[in-house]
């Protein structure tokens, strides 16, 4: 039987990786990559980095072209689904064509795998489809979310309080949902619009050389994050962010 492991790398920093996650990677025979541009070769660098300080010969690499989503269309969530099974339709030819019987395959996730990643949902269409057999494994990682905490030196959850995580799409359309909320990716910065009474905690690239951090009220702070955001996107050409906005009482 064909094994397939999901590993969380983390995010962004080598030392992010858990030991569970370097006994993974060890026991790896292929490791597949969707490789996403020019632009983004930092995130399929530190892939190639990470196996080459964990891996155990013979191993082999396989990549091969990420497939582009639709952003031009107001329909998102089907746009997302369309790039998602464009996306398992390589990643299944990644398993029948590449992976021998008896032999495991990776996944290197960024983050972890079960907070605002694609891969697992990919890997479980293919499992559905039912064409390739094989089991599969789920390594966590130390999320984006946990990253930005740590460096902002503050806990996620308050006593009594849920925590949400949303997308910035859904918060420019909802507004904050909890007292306390995680936004994941937003790319128009709908947390400026919001009064006083909330704090940021705002991050990018967090983990990485590249790595930016901002703090504070959000009128007090939205224009530097705005510009910062603005300046690091023109830069290197993308940009991964997080930040958790924070009710509290003045």
């Amino acid at each position: 039987m064909k094994r397939i492991l999901i590993i969380g790398i983390g995010a962004g920093d080598p030392d992010h990786l858990t030991l569970q996650a370097v006994k993974a990677i060890a026991r790896t025979d292929v490791f597949f990559v969707l490789d996403k541009g020019e632009a983004k070769h930092d995130l399929v660098q530190l892939r190639h980095d990470l196996v080459d300080a964990h891996a155990r010969p013979p191993y082999r690499i396989v990549e091969a072209g990420d497939p582009a989503r639709d952003r031009t269309t107001p329909d998102y969530a089907p746009a997302v689904e369309d790039w998602r099974s464009r996306r398992a339709d390589v990643c299944e030819r990644f398993i029948r064509d590449e992976l021998a019987e008896g032999q495991t395959g990776a996944f290197l996730v960024w983050g972890d795998p079960g907070l605002y990643d694609s891969t697992l949902a990919i890997v479980e269409e293919i499992h559905q489809r039912g064409s390739v057999r094989f089991e599969h494994e789920v390594i966590p990682g130390v999320s984006s979310v946990s990253a930005l905490t740590a460096r902002h030196r503050v806990s996620l959850t308050r006593v009594a309080r849920p925590v949400h995580v949303t997308t910035g799409r859904r918060l420019a359309e909802e507004g904050p949902s909890a007292d306390d909320v995680v936004v994941m990716l937003d790319a128009h910065c709908a947390f400026a619009d919001l009064g006083a009474d909330f704090d940021i905690y705002w991050g990018a690239y967090v983990g990485t050389p590249d790595e930016i951090l901002v703090a504070g009220p959000v009128p007090e702070v939205a224009d530097r994050i705005r510009e910062l955001r603005a300046e690091a996107r023109a830069r290197k050409g993308w940009i991964m962010d997080t930040y958790l906005l924070r009710r509290v009482s003045r």
